[in-house]
């Protein structure tokens, strides 16, 4: 029992992707400031996409962002409030294209917090009852892959560009015919840092042993703090891949910085906008999430981090040249501290 005490601080302690986001980001602050006074605004981001809620920075509506849309871009989404009955959110179901096994999550949210795929009305009905916020329903897509692809438009100019892409491999385990499920995961420092989720989403089958390269994907979501490894694939940049792209950005009223995280068959059909589904669209918060990749230093990610927000800045410029107003600091204030009590919620369940 010590050592699985132990063990997850020595691997956060190696790895600065695992850091707390304070201290990563603790030295580029004078940075922001910097770039806040040149606006006259701390919240100067919030102008950067001006048809999303502060921009995409915080407390936008997921279902109002999935509506800017085209309907064929993301998968079919239902939103419920708070305590809605179970049989009415069943009959919803019914009467749409949304069936099991379904993804469901947090209206307003961040990180993977309250993200379940849900396999039945059994599970359907425990979400349901722990979740204190307005959730989504949608449609589970069963493509393997999963990318980020960060994505950016100067106002005024024709073409956007992407500036990044982060391949997400899922926490995944595979049998060797010897070894328990539990002994795979404490092999994976990676997977030790999940093992209070995994332990409560697999309670029965921890002792079982897997058969030679069988493959068992343990937890489904592509966040990087549920798991998942991020890898840099940036080195996929084409003109092509560009041009779908930015043909998929441009069909968004006025989205110019953010990061599509989207599943999709193969590479090659991505390329050519065949068999995709973006299923979040991140806005001014954004990260570029391709720094978080183990082969990546922190020097790095600082390094890409105010290059995007050099570009951030120059985009929420030039929206508010254009009578796109920044948030006040009192408003901005008064968001954060209500996205804090929401993520303080969903924090408070192992989901």
């Amino acid at each position: 029992m010590k050592k699985l005490i132990r063990v997850p601080f020595l691997i956060k302690l190696r790895h600065w992707e695992y850091w707390n986001s304070i201290i990563i980001y603790a030295p580029l602050y004078p940075y922001w400031l910097w770039l806040s006074i040149k606006a006259r605004s701390l919240y100067f981001l919030t102008a950067a996409n001006p048809s999303i809620k502060n921009g995409g920075y915080i407390m936008e509506s997921k279902k109002d962002v999935y509506d800017l849309l085209p309907a064929h871009f993301y998968p079919e989404t239902l939103l419920f409030k708070p305590g809605t009955p179970v049989e009415k959110i069943l009959i919803a179901i019914e009467n749409s294209k949304i069936f099991f096994p379904l993804i469901a999550k947090p209206d307003i949210g961040g990180r993977g917090l309250g993200v379940k795929k849900i396999r039945n009305e059994t599970e359907l009905t425990d979400y349901v009852l722990h979740m204190p916020v307005a959730f989504l329903i949608q449609q589970f897509v069963p493509f393997e892959k999963e990318a980020g692809i960060f994505y950016y438009r100067i106002p005024g100019t024709d073409k956007g560009y992407v500036s990044g892409i982060v391949n997400k491999e899922p926490v995944t385990v595979v049998g060797d015919g010897i070894s328990t499920l539990t002994m795979l995961i404490m092999s994976n420092d990676r997977y030790v840092l999940q093992w209070k989720q995994i332990k409560a989403a697999y309670p029965n089958i921890l002792n079982s042993v897997l058969e030679l390269n069988e493959i068992m994907i343990l937890i489904p979501y592509g966040n990087h703090c549920r798991g998942s490894k991020f890898t840099d694939e940036t080195f996929r940049v084409n003109e092509k891949l560009s041009a779908t792209i930015d043909h998929i950005c441009s069909q968004i009223p006025q989205f110019y910085y953010g990061r599509l995280d989207i599943r999709f068959r193969t590479w090659g059909l991505l390329e050519q906008g065949k068999d995709f589904s973006i299923i979040e669209l991140n806005g001014s918060g954004s990260e570029p999430t391709h720094i978080y990749d183990p082969a990546h230093s922190i020097f790095f990610a600082w390094q890409e981090i105010i290059r995007h927000w050099k570009i951030l800045y120059a985009i929420s410029k030039a929206n508010n040249k254009q009578g796109i107003s920044y948030t006040s600091f009192t408003y901005g204030n008064r968001e954060r501290k209500s996205y804090r009590t929401i993520t303080t919620l969903l924090g408070a369940r192992a989901w």
